[in-house]
């Protein structure tokens, strides 16, 4: 039994890493996460185009952790309860202690630092099938315990309205027994 905190995907892609490292320039303000983007006229005085509606995904990311002495295994369970289908998805795992330098990722993952991973999970139909995600990781020591925190980076431009099960935040002692998120 873990201990859960509840907070977006994006194709995995180099524009993924950029993004992950983009910081704003003084001065420049960052728009709120939860607001719909707004349509700007290109000329004083012209029409604005309506916008286009933002499809609305729920995004769910559920799980278990494993760990024991320098091992860590992570299963995702990924699924889309709509009312859009969301193209393509990413999800970030965070770690509290570094991985080791070497490291075999599955298809569709890569490192995004010392101690963290992204893995794209690919679309996700509307109330449609879950996909499924494992790793099986090295740590770069055998700590006694690890938090993971595990949030959606990207939804295919989706707008997530329930964003308390897409993030989680999970304790895992070095007992090799599973604890859930």
């Amino acid at each position: 039994m873990g201990l859960t905190r509840k907070g977006l995907l994006r194709p995995l892609s180099a524009a993924v890493a950029m993004a992950a490292t983009t910081v704003l320039a003084a001065g420049a303000a960052a728009a709120p996460v939860d607001v719909d983007p707004v349509d700007v006229a290109s000329a004083p005085g012209a029409a604005a185009a309506p916008a286009a509606p933002v499809p609305r995904a729920d995004l769910s990311h559920h799980g278990h952790v494993s760990l024991w002495g320098d091992h860590i295994a992570i299963r995702i369970r990924s699924e889309n309860r709509g009312p859009s289908d969301v193209t393509a998805s990413t999800v970030r795992l965070r770690f509290s202690a570094p991985l080791a330098a070497s490291q075999e990722l599955p298809y569709g993952c890569l490192r995004g630092g010392k101690a963290t991973v992204l893995c794209e999970t690919g679309g996700l139909r509307s109330a449609g099938g879950a996909r499924q995600t494992a790793l099986d990781l090295t740590l770069a020591g055998s700590p006694d315990e690890v938090v993971v925190r595990l949030d959606a980076v990207w939804s295919g431009g989706a707008r997530d309205t329930d964003r308390t099960n897409d993030v989680h935040e999970v304790l895992a002692p070095a007992t090799g027994d599973a604890y859930a998120f």
